[in-house]
């Protein structure tokens, strides 16, 4: 059994696609895989979106452990980050009951990608939040970053955050959705990968394309643990 936290430097960055695609290749890879998301805001409806759109993009049906609710315990109606969200409908998020449906998640399967919820900062309670948890985890993460104006500053934050707490990194996932100049791109990738083997970390970088979703990228080098 294996966790990978798939995170980002930002909200709306590619995570859930990322978390989607990765989850598919690994499933073509032969590897029993599922999806998890601690927390979900801004569904009305309570269902968890993210997993709606990893199973969309896995070209599969909702698994058990999906309509049982496990993968994702906190669902939560308003768009904002999850302890207010949480607080607007009278909860609490307790790390306890996530942990518990984590556990159950990966007693089942050999691989469970966790998608976080916004960026690293973002609080679950008053006591936690994302970097906090992942802090007493220690799961490898893969940040989702971009070319895009600001993702210079975000990333190597971000980067260095984990690095503080011991965290680690199994590569940059480079989101080229954002269209960007390509003195650009060329640039602030290889200024990640420096990064990255400067804090000690993998100096893995997965090119993610436009807006296509149907060519799955090559993610092996995010988890080679598992291979």
């Amino acid at each position: 059994m294996a966790v990978y936290c798939i995170t980002g430097i930002d909200t709306a960055i590619g995570k859930t696609v990322v978390t989607g695609l990765a989850a598919r290749w690994l499933t073509e890879q032969g590897f029993r895989v599922i999806t998890f998301k601690p927390v979900q805001t801004g569904c009305p409806e309570g269902k968890a979106e993210d997993i709606l759109t990893h199973r969309k993009l896995m070209n599969c049906d909702l698994f058990p452990e999906d309509r049982a609710g496990l993968t994702c315990p906190y669902i939560f109606p308003l768009p904002a980050a999850p302890l207010l969200a949480a607080r607007e409908s009278g909860s609490t998020i307790e790390p306890g009951k996530i942990d518990r449906a984590l556990k159950t998640v990966t007693e089942a399967y050999e691989i469970v990608l966790l998608e976080g919820a916004g960026g690293l900062r973002v609080p679950l309670s008053r006591e936690t939040d994302l970097i906090g948890y992942l802090e007493k985890k220690k799961y490898p993460v893969a940040l989702v970053t971009t070319p895009r104006l600001g993702s210079i500053n975000h990333t190597l934050l971000s980067l260095e955050a984990l690095a503080n707490r011991g965290i680690p990194v199994a590569g940059l996932v480079y989101n080229h959705y954002f269209p960007a100049a390509e003195k650009i791109v060329h640039d602030s990738r290889a200024l990640f990968i420096r990064e990255l083997g400067k804090l000690g970390y993998p100096e893995v970088l997965i090119d993610l394309p436009g807006r296509s979703t149907e060519k799955t990228p090559n993610f092996k080098p995010l988890f080679q643990p598992s291979f």
